[in-house]
């Protein structure tokens, strides 16, 4: 599955690229999303709880950033398992260019389910994998667009 978009958030390239590395902000724009910790500037473990139709269940996984580009974006990568339920694992390029006095956060996103998770059906999937990105980079946009 693949997907694409951009936000325009009120707030400098600089002040987004410090909020992409920000674990207490990531932490309160990943939906469900109950712990994520720096194990060094370019990996995070987190845990985070998600339900695909009648699926819920708690991931565990790792995420590394590569191809950082300071403040213009940055690959980020994980996997997750989640037991029983399966497993998911993706990526997406995030870069961020000006806009006057805002920023355009532009995101490709490709991610892999496996286990019970895929016997869902792709539609339902990617319909939740859709809703999830819409949520985390809205959140996002808000969170650092609000003036300090």
């Amino acid at each position: 599955m693949d997907m694409t978009g951009e936000y325009r958030i009120e707030a400098s390239r600089d002040k987004v690229w410090a909020a992409l590395n920000d674990t207490e902000i990531l932490k309160r724009c990943i939906p469900g999303c109950q712990r994520i910790e720096k194990a060094s500037p370019t990996n995070f473990t987190a845990d985070v709880v998600a339900k695909v139709g009648p699926v819920k269940a708690k991931f565990s996984g790792a995420v590394t950033l590569s191809d950082l580009d300071p403040p213009n974006g940055y690959t980020i990568s994980g996997e997750g398992k989640g037991g029983v339920a399966g497993f998911a694992s993706g990526g997406a390029k995030v870069k961020l260019e000006d806009d006057g006095g805002a920023t355009i956060l532009k995101y490709e996103v490709n991610a892999k389910v496996g286990g019970k998770l895929a016997q869902i059906g792709s539609r339902l999937i990617d319909a939740t994998a859709k809703k999830m990105a819409n949520e985390f980079f809205g959140k996002f946009a808000d969170l650092v667009g609000q003036p300090q």
